[in-house]
Parts: structure tokens; sequence; C-alpha cells
């Protein structure tokens, strides 16, 4: 099922309301962002990076994100407060598309990426990681439960079911 978000949709919901400056601004690319996620098998594999790689919906197609020419210009250009206000409004998106596909958010943010250093007349951009341009994003689950368990909680699972007399076989 793909969703389709316009730009009334997001400015009608009220946290896409606060960045109302990104989207009525002709030089930020939000109308390019809002394609980009209009499209069924990039939202399968948002689904996916939460389902089957216990990551954010962002991380499994933040690297094709930040490949479109004119949303990598806009982000590489010195302008902080710009560049960060469309990274958020891209949250925003995410967002009311994982919520329209059943999807709830969970308050936590997954890395995507290990910001560099400052550097005067620098972007600010990751030295290490998944993405490029983006730190964090936020994590999403199932209302009614995730039919994978994280190995987090299957590792406490597994310690917590173990008897305590077992010698460790790593200490061999």
């Amino acid at each position: 099922m793909k969703v389709s978000v316009t730009r009334d949709d997001f400015l009608d919901f009220p946290p896409g309301r606060t960045f109302a400056d990104v989207v009525n601004d002709p030089e930020q690319p939000f109308d390019i962002v809002i394609e980009f996620f209009d499209d069924a098998d990039r939202q399968r594999r948002m689904e996916e990076s939460e389902l089957h790689h216990d990551r954010s919906p962002l991380a499994g197609v933040v690297r094709e994100l930040e490949s479109q020419p004119m949303v990598n210009r806009f982000l590489s250009r010195v302008h902080a407060r710009r560049s960060t206000r469309l990274r958020q409004a891209i949250g925003v998106l995410v967002r009311i598309i994982m919520e329209r596909r059943g999807w709830q958010k969970t308050g936590r943010k997954g890395s995507l990426g290990v910001r560099a250093a400052n550097a005067l007349q620098t972007p600010a951009h990751n030295s290490g990681g998944l993405a490029f341009w983006f730190v964090r994003a936020e994590r999403y689950e199932k209302p009614d439960g995730m039919p994978y368990q994280s190995v987090r909680s299957r590792c406490k699972e597994l310690e917590s079911t173990a008897p305590p007399d077992l010698p460790n076989d790593r200490a061999l």
C-alpha cells in the first residue's frame, strides 16, 4: 500500500505546520523530497528497515535520498539552520508516511551517522556511519507489537533463563 503525501497534507499535520518555512521556501528541495517519498518501493524499504534490520525507516532509503542532486546540493551549503530545518521536515514526512502505514513512534532515535568535527565554512556532515547528512532518525513500531525480538531483548531473555552454574565456554 503506497501512501501519498501532498504539501497540503504535510501542512495540515500539526508537526508539519511548524515547517511552513521549509515548504514555502522556493530554494529548498521540498517538492523533490515529497516526490522521492511518494514511491511504494521506498516505503516498503522503510518498513523493512524497522522489521528486518532493526533500524529507523529513514535508514532504508537515506543513501538514495542523499544522492538526489538537489537534496545533496542544498544540504552541502553552509546554511546550518536551513539545512537542519529541511532534515527535520524530512523526519516529519517520514512520520506521516509511517503512521499512515500503521506504525507509531517509539520515542527513541536510531543512529544514522557520526558527525564530523565542526569546521568554519564547512557544512555539518558525518565522518562515519550510514548517512552523510543525517545523524539520527525516529524509530517506529507496530501498535500490536513487533513480529521479531531485538537482539538486546533476546540477549536479556537468554541471560535470564541460563542456569547460573554452567561453565563459561569462552574461558576454556
